[in-house]
């Protein structure tokens, strides 16, 4: 029986825009999404570099771009969050303890907040018992350790665990533990549809 749920925040309940941030990058300069944005990306999302040199690192890609271009064409990404999965999450947390774990930065948290307003996003987080952003951990999904340290964390139990997350190498990564899984197809599935699904 579940009785703990460790969501996903991207595509699970803010839609993301991938294309926005990838071709807008383009359009400013960058040739492609290459090995070396890809590490600074994850060096960002672990909190390993401040968001100078992060923006700095992909000002080199970007050379005839401003900072302040950079940093809108970042948080390109982030679209819009519907009403009725936040109703849904409120629900939930009746019944279940949740927990949000996110691989994400601090650019793109600050803009979620801003977009959203202060009521929104105070309702959204009030939903979990605890808001894990990879940033402020220093570790991402799917590295195991940052699954076992939610469950030591919160004395969660891995079998009576469920984890949701739109990428398939995480979902695979806390199944190794024995937490059951959603791999949420983007596009095809929803959030809402988790009792439908007959997975708790």
């Amino acid at each position: 029986m579940i009785e703990s749920i460790i969501f996903d925040f991207g595509d699970v309940f803010i839609n993301l825009d991938k294309p926005a941030t990838f071709d807008g990058l383009k359009k400013l300069g960058a040739s492609e999404w290459n090995e070396d944005l890809d590490q600074l990306n994850q060096q960002f999302e672990m909190g390993k570099i401040s968001e100078d040199d992060f923006l700095n690192g992909i000002q080199k890609h970007c050379q005839d771009a401003s900072i302040s271009e950079i940093k809108k064409t970042w948080n390109a990404i982030l679209a819009d969050f519907p009403l009725y999965r936040l109703e849904f999450l409120q629900m939930l947390s009746q019944k279940y303890r949740l927990f949000l774990l996110s691989n994400t930065d601090a650019i793109h948290i600050a803009r979620f907040q801003k977009k959203v307003g202060e009521s929104f996003y105070n309702d959204f987080y009030h939903c979990f018992e605890h808001v894990y952003f990879s940033f402020e951990m220093g570790m991402r999904k799917p590295d195991v350790a940052i699954y076992e340290h939610v469950l030591n964390n919160h004395s969660l139990e891995a079998h009576k665990t469920l984890f949701v997350d739109d990428k398939k190498e995480n979902t695979d990564a806390a199944a190794t533990l024995g937490i059951h899984v959603w791999n949420l197809q983007v596009g095809k599935e929803d959030v809402v549809e988790l009792f439908e699904k007959k997975i708790i």
